[in-house]
């Protein structure tokens, strides 16, 4: 048995920070488009667009910058306060799940001899 945990900042209209937004600015971070990261995370780019879209609402700032025009201006980066908040996001998400580690410990101890005590019965 393991422990899986989901974790997502979320405000009155729902959800707009988890795991597969964080995914989703990691990849236009390292792949310099909205449409490229959409595609290798297997969402369409509706999907994705809204992501971003709602993210940008929930907290009130520009998440990407959008190249527009000509060959070299396609694609998209992730604004400087973008690039923080996900370092911080992360950080963030990956402190929380280190300190579900010791209760989850403690309840496989507690289950391991509940179970073992129900085989005795």
């Amino acid at each position: 048995m393991k422990l899986k945990t989901k974790i997502y900042l979320e405000d009155d209209n729902g959800k707009f920070m988890g795991i597969g937004v964080l995914w989703l600015l990691n990849s236009i971070q390292r792949l310099g488009s909205l449409r490229a990261a959409a595609a290798d995370l297997g969402i369409s780019y509706s999907k994705a667009y809204s992501m971003v879209e709602n993210l940008e609402n929930a907290l009130e700032h520009r998440i990407i910058e959008r190249k527009r025009g000509g060959k070299d201006r396609v694609g998209a980066c992730l604004t400087p306060f973008a690039t923080s908040f996900l370092e911080i996001y992360d950080d963030f998400q990956k402190k929380c799940k280190v300190l579900l580690e010791k209760p989850f410990d403690e309840f496989m101890e507690e289950y391991v001899k509940l179970e073992s005590d129900g085989e005795k019965q």
